[in-house]
């Protein structure tokens, strides 16, 4: 089962008894700034979360899987997520001190 945006903002409403309104234009805010970091090409960390940057990769050489011939990849840009060693541990069960 996937979080959804609209389960994010539900949450909120929930969390911080504030309107469907006000939540959905906190929630639309924040990932229009990350959004736009990203673009030009800011690291955008979250403290107790995890960091997301841009990365570049360079043209290389691959093969097709079907078919094993050889192809060129071209140049691009991925993004890339690092948790915080905090959402780590939440996310292996392994509670602290």
């Amino acid at each position: 089962m996937a979080l959804t945006k609209a389960d994010i903002v539900s949450r909120i409403c929930k969390r911080n008894e504030i309107s469907m309104t006000d939540a959905v234009n906190v929630v639309e805010a924040a990932f229009e700034v990350i959004k736009a970091s990203l673009e030009r090409g800011e690291t955008v960390k979250i403290k107790n979360f995890g960091k997301f940057s841009v990365r570049s990769k360079n043209e290389r050489r691959g093969r097709n899987p079907l078919t094993g011939a050889e192809i060129s990849i071209p140049a691009h840009k991925t993004l890339i997520f690092k948790a915080s060693p905090e959402i780590k541990k939440i996310v292996n069960n392994t509670a602290s001190d």
